[in-house]
């Protein structure tokens, strides 16, 4: 199931302390599983397999996406992973960027492809995901790792989402029963965090900012996911006593002073009174780029074809004559 990994993974280090709600450190749990997969390039490569390597694909000159792409390089070094980048102009067509997709998917030493979005208008960005193949979509955007995700039969996990269960389980051993509030229907975050949430036996409630009630929603919560992308929208009032609160968003606004700070979606010194928070900048985003070196590992040894230990060979899938009356196929 796709909730095992949360089994495998090694408690982080202790929660800081903030004036009364603890600052869930994303930062350091980030570096702890930045050890754990170390670990696994350096026995990966001692085991006589090919080293991980992680192709990173950027199309025109975005600045954000430029410096997350430096990001991504820099912590493909410290862990051992072997990362190259293709920069092309944004004048690209689609089909050469579709070529070069296809060469990489070919490519036995690279484990992980990485289109960086938003791409130029002219190309389909659904279209150029899709054609990345399931096994080296280290995203976990290709509709088949989207649909084994969906019914738990292991496949790739998106970053964000598998890091914000990272998070959440660094405070909560057991999310059973819990509460879960997520704010946020995206492909990338919303949809596919609920599905983890799911498969962890919480109780998952998925709103956006046009839920009706929404502030009321919020207040059975015993936990809260904010990704809506709407700048501080979770006040003080929305939680609960003890909660616990994952902060996706990430937003640039001006002060009163002219000088411009970065905020989340949940309003941050409102909520003191949460069992736990985590912090904008520090939290949910160092652990994207841990879980995209953790996923790009996970690629390389399947294609080595070393086990996962998580239902990725769907071995929990029911038999088939459920479906049909019989052992077979239908045609």
């Amino acid at each position: 199931m796709a909730a095992e990994w949360i089994k495998d993974t090694a408690r982080p280090p202790p929660l800081l302390k903030a004036s009364m709600a603890e600052i869930i450190d994303g930062r350091a749990i980030a570096r702890k599983l930045d050890e754990q997969t170390k670990a696994q390039v350096t026995e990966l490569i001692a085991s006589g397999h090919n080293t991980p390597g992680l192709s990173v694909i950027l199309v025109g000159q975005d600045p954000a996406s430029e410096i997350y792409v430096r990001r991504k390089i820099e912590a493909c070094e410290r862990v051992g992973i072997i990362s190259s980048e293709h920069r092309l102009p944004d004048t690209t067509t689609q089909d050469a960027l579709l070529t070069l997709i296809a060469r990489l998917n070919a490519d036995p030493e690279i484990h992980g492809i990485l289109c960086q979005v938003p791409l130029p208008e002219h190309i389909d960005s659904r279209l150029v995901l899709g054609s990345i193949a399931p096994g080296k979509d280290v995203d976990g955007f290709h509709p088949v790792n989207v649909g084994r995700l969906s019914t738990g039969t292991g496949g790739i996990v998106p970053c964000t989402p598998l890091g914000i269960m990272m998070l959440i389980t660094s405070v909560i051993d057991d999310l059973t029963g819990k509460d879960v509030v997520v704010i946020g229907k995206s492909n990338i975050v919303g949809k596919p965090v609920a599905n983890l949430l799911l498969d962890a036996e919480a109780t998952v409630t998925v709103t956006h900012i046009h839920t009706h009630g929404l502030a009321e929603i919020c207040r059975q919560a015993d936990v809260i996911v904010a990704a809506a992308g709407a700048p501080e929208l979770v006040r003080g009032h929305w939680v609960k006593d003890g909660a616990v609160l994952i902060d996706v968003g990430i937003t640039r606004i001006e002060g009163e002073n002219g000088k411009t700070r970065l905020v989340g979606d949940i309003a941050y010194d409102e909520v003191q009174h949460a069992r736990a928070v985590t912090p904008v900048p520090g939290g949910v985003g160092p652990m994207t780029i841990a879980c995209l070196l953790s996923n790009t590992v996970k690629a390389a040894r399947a294609a080595a074809g070393l086990s996962q230990g998580n239902g990725s060979d769907y071995a929990d899938l029911p038999s088939r004559n459920i479906f049909t009356g019989s052992g077979s196929i239908p045609n």
